[in-house]
């Protein structure tokens, strides 16, 4: 075992122990890689987490075949979601107070600095999840986030159309959408919202977006939150702009033997993009090359007034309410029922 070494990040020093241990050994990708990966893109998984209450996804022993992520009907995994800062943590890791749909609390690490980053990557963190608001208003979205989700049988190709058409739809409200990888087979859309909506109406937006592909593109897009109705489409996951539920942020490194990373593109990279391009090998000198390309997001704040409208009218002119809450989720009012279609019985 190798000795600790020490790296040293804008005048804080940050200890990482057994930096030689394999990560990614497919690739030849140790510990220490992890980490130097995120110094190259430090700007930008910074600006993707700064004041952002986070949950880590920690892979203490790297990604090796046969690994799993625990869930939480099964906690024998070989990673697992912190969702509270970890004990003994720097005093310059900070915290935000979030409430969990359960309506307990938690401080959920607040990365401020990029000490914080390479801090969590040392214990192992490879994917980072921001909540998609800031620790000065934590029950206010600040973002949308658009998960455009392939199911069996499609791919990323599948969804860089819906993306497209989503943007066109977003862009004649007045809003526009910034895109990445989700380093994975999805696209990720983040448009910034003013944070003067609750995780409700956010959510409830969202579902009208969503709707509104489905009807423009019904062969390829569902909304359906059963998987036995969604078939060979791009399901848009409404739920993750429920509370408590995050994606992986911009930069963030995903559990693939390729050691794979979340990409922000361009609109003009999109259609010929290949998700398996951008890795933990392969992106700090496209980094270097273009910076970072959601910073913009930082600057915009759209409106979710129009969106909202749309519910509106989903309501009364066709009929269109709620849709279903992840289980772990109290009743919501509203809310259909959570019973899938093939076990619900008539009353």
């Amino acid at each position: 075992m190798a000795p600790a070494v020490e790296i040293e990040v804008d005048g804080r020093v940050v200890r990482v122990s057994n930096p030689d241990k394999p990560y990614f050994p497919a690739l030849g990708v140790v510990k220490r890689q992890v980490v130097e990966y995120f110094l190259a893109v430090g700007p930008g998984i910074l600006g993707a987490l700064r004041d952002r209450p986070t949950t880590l996804e920690r892979w203490p022993g790297g990604v090796f075949e046969g690994a799993k992520l625990s869930t939480r009907g099964d906690h024998t995994g070989d990673a697992f979601y912190q969702k509270r800062i970890p004990k003994g943590a720097p005093d310059y890791v900070e915290t935000a107070r979030i409430t969990f749909p359960s309506g307990r609390p938690a401080d959920e690490v607040c990365p401020t600095e990029l000490a914080v980053v390479a801090w969590a990557a040392n214990l192992g963190t490879l994917t980072f999840h921001p909540w998609p608001v800031t620790r000065a208003a934590v029950d206010h979205p600040d973002q949308l986030r658009v998960d455009l989700d392939p199911q069996p049988g499609t791919d990323f190709a599948d969804a860089v159309p819906v993306a497209y058409e989503t943007r066109e739809f977003l862009r004649s409200l007045g809003m526009d959408a910034f895109p990445k990888t989700s380093g994975g087979r999805g696209v990720h859309l983040y448009v910034p919202i003013e944070p003067r909506w609750t995780f409700v109406e956010a959510r409830r937006a969202l579902i009208a977006l969503a709707r509104e592909m489905e009807r423009r593109l019904p062969d390829q897009v569902t909304v359906s939150w059963w998987k036995e109705e969604r078939g060979e489409r791009v399901f848009v996951d409404f739920n993750q702009m429920a509370r408590d539920r995050t994606i992986a942020s911009a930069y963030s490194v995903r559990p693939t033997a390729r050691a794979q990373v979340s990409a922000p593109l361009t609109w003009a990279e999109l259609a010929d993009a290949r998700p398996e391009d951008f890795t933990v090998l392969t992106m700090p000198a496209r980094f270097a090359e273009v910076g970072d390309l959601h910073a913009p997001i930082r600057d915009a704040a759209y409106s979710l007034e129009p969106l909202l409208e749309l519910v509106e009218r989903h309501e009364r002119d066709l009929g269109l309410g709620d849709l279903p809450y992840p289980p772990e989720y109290p009743k919501m009012a509203g809310e259909p029922k959570r019973v899938q279609p093939s076990k619900a019985r008539d009353d």
